[in-house]
């Protein structure tokens, strides 16, 4: 499982750099998943979200799920080039595969690598 430490994540399998604003489904969500087939991006640039916004939904060959918003802001930008190519997400979830970027947010509260490493250990099938 790859958990870049730059990164900040929640229980629900989301990443957020607070260096760059971008946020997107993490590496360990993506192999639950298994091959993604489809992503569509419910949000676009200029719309505000909270944490807990559905910003995207992905489809796999095993199954369905929403991607929540790990934080709360301005969305500055969409990454459109999921759509076509939606197996980016298994191949680079942390860079290629980013979702959202988001603009104001901050990740107070949110996990730091090690203890996201420690909660899915916990929910490994």
């Amino acid at each position: 499982m790859n958990t870049p430490a730059n990164l900040k994540y929640t229980k629900s399998d989301e990443w957020f750099d607070a260096a760059s604003g971008k946020a997107g489904l993490t590496d360990f969500a993506q192999s639950q998943l298994s091959d993604i087939v489809f992503v569509e991006i419910l949000v676009s640039a200029g719309d505000k979200v909270e944490v807990g916004t559905p910003i995207a939904s992905v489809e796999s060959v095993k199954a369905a799920a929403e991607i929540y918003s790990p934080v709360a802001g301005k969305v500055t930008a969409v990454n459109g080039e999921l759509a076509g190519a939606p197996e980016t997400l298994n191949s680079d979830p942390f860079e290629a595969g980013w979702m959202i970027q988001v603009e104001g947010a901050d990740a107070a509260g949110m996990l730091d690598a090690a203890a996201y490493e420690k909660d899915c250990e916990g929910r490994a099938h």
